[in-house]
């Protein structure tokens, strides 16, 4: 009448398919080791560079926000800074939204001119 369905299961004599069970443990080790190198450990990575850049900020040091907001630092808290933005005008930011910091300036050249101007490099 009706006849089984072999989807999953071995052979019908008994006989098992070569390395199932071995070949997908090996699958699922390669594929960890990737996810590894390609996503978690470059995360890692960053969280440390963030973490250092975090306990480093001092004063008078120029950041730049994950909001992409400029400003030098003229106070530090606990868990807020407060960063000049422009002449007498600051604002609180966390902490923890700082994205980048520098504490040194260079000149650059201006392109199509011969002078010199201060950037924040």
């Amino acid at each position: 009448m009706i006849t089984s369905a072999y989807a999953m299961g071995g052979a019908p004599g008994g006989g098992s398919a070569g390395g199932g069970d071995w070949g997908f443990i090996i699958t699922m080790a390669v594929i960890f080791v990737i996810f590894y190198f390609l996503l978690i450990r470059p995360q890692q990575k960053k969280q440390k560079e963030l973490k250092a850049l975090l306990d480093n900020l001092a004063y008078g040091d120029t950041v730049m926000t994950t909001g992409g907001i400029h400003g030098k630092i003229t106070g530090l808290a606990d868990a807020v800074i407060t960063l000049e933005i422009a002449d007498k005008v600051r604002i609180k930011v966390a902490q923890s939204r700082a994205k980048r910091h520098w504490s040194c300036s260079s000149e650059v050249r201006i392109s199509g001119s011969d002078t010199f101007d201060k950037a924040i490099v």
